[in-house]
């Protein structure tokens, strides 16, 4: 028997199952992958938003991470929301030393617009996690959080990937899916420029579409494709997840991970 590529996430759990350690481990299973999984916080959390979240305590999250790397290992390592100094400190200390591909989702507010980032855990993930990150997946907002660039149109992607750059990270991915017009997301390393369009799909229900896409860029990083190829078979599920999201609720849906087994 063959074991798959694994890869782990380090994440929040999402209790309305859309986002988080949930659309992580989903994410992986359609992608072909072995996902595991280090619970940083736990959020009580539906479609209307997120109502409260907790924090693992350190040595919760460290013992999580040192009991599935030490035994099971990874081929690529995924991280979401850590919400505290403390833990995203703990989890940038254990993965610098870690051989493995790492993706960053710097999570900072989900869907709805509730913060999921401490205000002073913004400078800890500038300065110890994001100069460890083999690539880091920031939305707009997060562009703007971390580097005070705003961009405002498509102009602006390469301004403020560079910025992202300049904080450690091997590429930078900027989505652009919030600006008018076609979505186009810019990934670079500073020297090489791929950019990918795709259609305005017409679905508000999205929730969970950037934990999906770290998530899937992971798994086929796991797979030994490399930041280009992977970036672009993620972009390609992902945007099937889109187009077949679904009503959840009385909020904003999920995304669909399972849109390929339909």
């Amino acid at each position: 028997m063959t074991t798959p590529p694994r890869v782990l996430t380090v994440a929040g759990s999402d209790s309305g199952g859309g986002a988080g350690i949930q659309a992580d481990l989903k994410t992986m299973m359609a992608m072909g992958v072995h996902g595991m999984s280090v619970i940083a916080a736990v959020t009580a959390q539906n479609s209307l938003g997120v109502q409260g979240y907790w924090e693992l305590p350190p040595e919760a999250v460290r013992a999580q991470l040192d009991s599935v790397l030490g035994d099971i290992g990874a081929q690529a390592v995924k991280t979401g929301m850590l919400a505290s100094p403390v833990l995203v400190e703990t989890v940038a200390e254990v993965l610098r030393a870690y051989p493995a591909p790492l993706v960053v989702d710097p999570v900072g507010v989900s869907k709805h617009g509730d913060s999921l980032l401490a205000p002073e855990a913004v400078d800890v993930l500038r300065t110890r996690l994001l100069p460890v990150a083999t690539v880091v997946t920031p939305n707009l907002w997060e562009v703007e959080q971390l580097t005070s660039v705003k961009v405002e149109d498509e102009r602006d992607l390469r301004r403020a990937a560079d910025a992202v750059l300049a904080l450690g990270p091997t590429w930078a991915l900027i989505k652009g899916g919030h600006l008018p017009g076609a979505p186009v997301d810019l990934l670079t390393d500073g020297t090489t420029e791929h950019r990918f369009a795709a259609e305005r799909l017409d679905n508000r229900h999205t929730h969970g579409t950037g934990c999906t896409l770290a998530s899937a860029v992971a798994s086929r990083l796991a797979f030994g494709d490399d930041v280009p190829a992977a970036v672009a078979r993620a972009k390609e599920y992902v945007t099937g997840a889109i187009a077949r999201g679904f009503p959840l609720g009385d909020g904003i849906g999920p995304v669909d991970h399972a849109w390929r087994w339909r």
